[in-house]
């Protein structure tokens, strides 16, 4: 679904330059959930931007199911960690997720029974004549996904979604997004610096080293069933195996 191959980024300019990225490759399989994980400032956001088409990379390429990612596309949406700023204030949640129809250009007569679809999936329903500020900051996060799916996009790209949410509504988050995936199908690259919730998360877990010149150090499969439970044995030892392996790179960043 999703090819990297030997990117790079470079910030700045010839004279002052930054290398985020060194040659980063990846393949995507379609349908699977990928969690990319690691410190602040090791280059995650900037390869999930580039995914998105929102930035270029400055060598390698970039394709979605064989074709080139030369900007945003229809094929791929971004899920952005602050819902607040990423919903319009002034429209309620059902109109909120008619504007991403609008955009997009899909036809008026689906609209009504796309809004309710995927409305009923995140469980906002009854809450679509409300505006973002009513709803709490999960609820906001539901809307976001809605958003997204509607426009019925390939790739979900999600940049720590969770990450400003208390630890209970993340939880139920965590269990309402493997719901929908598994309901949809959909490709799912997910951005996080928490451990756990990659392990619960992921199919497979991309380490990113911490920058300048950040890379995938290493492809960890996570081979549990879903639901995962946090206390299980293989979970504490998959857990003490990657934050071994991050050691280095955050003492590098301290």
């Amino acid at each position: 679904m999703l090819r990297v191959t030997d990117v790079r980024k470079v910030f700045g300019t010839a004279h002052d330059t930054y290398i985020a990225l060194d040659n980063v490759s990846l393949d995507i399989a379609d349908g699977e959930f990928l969690c990319l994980l690691g410190p602040s400032g090791c280059g995650k956001s900037t390869l999930l931007n580039i995914l998105a088409g929102f930035e270029p990379p400055t060598s390698g390429s970039v394709t979605a199911d064989g074709a080139p990612v030369t900007g945003a596309g229809r094929d791929r949406v971004m899920c952005f960690q602050d819902a607040g700023s990423a919903l319009f204030p002034w429209l309620t949640v059902e109109e909120n997720v008619r504007f991403g129809l609008r955009v997009r250009k899909i036809p008026k007569a689906g609209w009504d029974s796309i809004i309710d679809k995927y409305l009923r999936m995140v469980d906002l329903d009854r809450h679509r004549r409300k505006f973002p500020a009513q709803l709490s900051g999960g609820m906001r996060q539901r809307l976001q996904i809605a958003r997204m799916l509607a426009v019925e996009p390939q790739v979900l790209l999600m940049d720590e979604p969770f990450a400003a949410l208390d630890a209970l509504t993340r939880r139920h988050m965590h269990a309402v997004l493997l719901e929908i995936w598994q309901r949809t199908g959909k490709t799912i690259v997910f951005v996080t610096h928490d451990i756990a919730e990659a392990i619960s998360l992921a199919d497979r877990i991309g380490m990113m080293s911490v920058g300048p010149r950040s890379v995938i150090t290493k492809m960890i499969d996570v081979d549990m069933p879903r639901p995962r439970d946090l206390t299980n044995p293989r979970v504490a030892q998959l857990f003490n195996e990657i934050e071994a392996l991050l050691a280095p790179d955050l003492a590098r960043a301290e």
